[in-house]
C-alpha cells in the first residue's frame, strides 16, 4: 500500500497540515521538524500524487540531497536556523515542481572527505545541493571527486567550474551604503567578520567598491573586525571601544548577528543608536525587527535562491556537459529605525 501523508504525520508526531507544508515547500515549519518529515518521507518512499510516469516529459525524477555543512559553526549555527529553513522552503518547492524527492544530511565539524564519501556511496542520488557558507575554495574543489551533479548554495567562486547560486553581495552592499549617503552620512565604516567566509569577503570587497563608486572617503580607522557570533562580536567591539577607537556616524555590519553584538557594545559605551551611530545589518533575521531600535538591514531572497538552486541542478542533471552556471540574486533594503537622517 502506498505511503500517505497521514502515515508520515503519525510517525513524525505532527499534524497533516505540517506534513503538507513541508512537502509543498511552504514556510511556517521549523528546520528540525522539516528535516524529520523529509527524512521520513524519503525512508517511507512517499510519492506525491501525480509524480509518477505521467509527469512532464522534460522533468528530472529521482532523489536529490541537501547537505547542511558546518565546518566551524561560526556562521552555520542555531542563530541562522531560520535563514537555512527559508532556503529549504524554496528548495522543497523546486523539488516538488520537478517531481524530485529531497533528503537532508547534516555534517557538524566533519572532515570534507567524510562528506564526499557520503555522496559517493549513495547510489540512489541524482544530484545534490551543498550549503557552501563555511566551505573554503579547497573544500569546494575537493567535491570534484563526486560523480553526481552538484550545485553550491550560499557561496560564490568565479573560477571553479561548478554551478553556484548565491545572493548578490555587491548589489546588496551598494543599497546599504547608498542609503547612508542619501541620509547625509559622509563618514561611513564597516564591521567585518574575523571569520573568513566567501560571502563575508564579497561584502567587504563590495563595500570598498561601493565607497569608491559613491566618492566616499575610505578610512582604515573606520573598518573594524569582529567575530561572527553574537557574544564574540559584542566582546570584540567592546574591546575596540575601550581601546579608544572613535566610531564613525554610520556602520555597515557584515551580518545581523554581528550587528546585534555591536549594538549592545555601543549602547553600553554610552552611544545612542541612531543619534550617535547609525547601523545597517545584512540578512534580515526575524530578531532584527525586535531590536532596540529595530534594525535596518538587507533581506536576502532566500526562497528565490533555494528555488533557483533546484531549477539549475535539474538542468545540470539533464545535461551534465553544459558550461558551469553561476547565478546571483539581489536582496532588498528593509528600512527600520537604526539610521539617522542627517539631511
Amino acid at each position: 500500500m502506498a505511503t500517505t501523508i497521514k502515515d508520515i504525520a503519525d510517525l513524525a508526531n505532527v499534524s497533516l497540515t505540517t506534513v503538507s507544508l513541508v512537502l509543498n515547500g511552504r514556510p511556517g515549519v521549523s528546520l528540525e521538524t522539516r528535516e524529520r518529515v523529509l527524512k521520513l518521507a524519503h525512508d517511507m518512499r512517499y510519492e506525491k500524487p501525480g509524480s509518477g510516469s505521467g509527469g512532464s516529459g522534460n522533468a528530472a525524477h529521482g532523489t536529490i540531497r541537501f547537505l547542511k555543512i558546518a565546518r566551524h559553526g561560526h556562521t552555520v549555527n542555531r542563530d541562522h536556523t531560520v535563514f537555512i529553513s527559508d532556503y529549504l522552503d524554496g528548495i522543497t518547492h523546486g523539488a516538488r515542481t520537478h517531481n524530485l524527492t529531497i533528503e537532508i544530511s547534516t555534517f557538524n565539524a566533519a572532515p570534507i572527505d567524510e562528506v564526499i564519501e557520503s555522496l559517493r556511496s549513495s547510489n540512489d542520488l541524482q544530484g545534490a545541493i551543498v550549503l557552501g557558507t563555511e566551505l573554503s575554495r579547497d573544500d569546494v574543489c575537493a567535491f570534484r571527486a563526486v560523480p553526481i551533479p552538484l550545485l553550491f548554495l550560499d557561496t560564490f567562486i568565479d573560477f571553479i567550474a561548478f554551478d553556484f547560486v548565491d545572493m548578490n553581495n555587491t548589489d546588496s552592499v551598494y543599497r546599504a551604503i547608498e542609503h547612508f549617503v542619501e541620509r547625509g552620512h559622509t563618514e561611513i565604516g564597516m564591521v567585518r567578520s574575523s571569520v573568513q567566509t566567501r560571502n563575508f569577503q564579497l561584502r567587504y570587497t563590495g563595500f570598498i567598491q561601493t565607497m569608491k563608486a559613491l566618492s566616499c572617503p575610505i578610512h582604515e580607522r573606520c573598518i573594524f573586525d569582529c567575530d561572527s557570533t553574537y557574544d564574540g562580536a559584542y566582546e570584540d567591539m567592546r574591546t575596540t571601544i575601550r581601546s579608544g577607537a572613535r566610531l564613525p556616524s554610520a556602520l555597515f555590519c557584515t551580518n545581523d548577528i554581528i550587528a546585534y553584538g555591536v549594538m549592545k557594545a555601543i549602547r553600553e559605551a554610552g552611544y545612542r543608536i541612531p543619534d550617535d551611530v547609525s547601523i545597517i545589518g545584512f540578512d534580515d533575521l526575524p530578531s532584527s525587527a525586535l531590536m532596540d531600535p529595530p534594525l535596518t538591514t538587507i533581506a536576502v531572497s532566500k526562497w528565490e535562491i533555494g528555488n533557483a538552486a533546484v531549477n539549475r541542478l535539474t538542468q545540470r542533471m539533464l545535461n551534465r556537459d553544459s558550461p558551469a552556471v553561476k547565478i546571483v540574486i539581489g536582496g532588498q533594503l528593509i528600512e527600520r529605525n537604526s539610521v539617522r537622517d542627517l539631511t
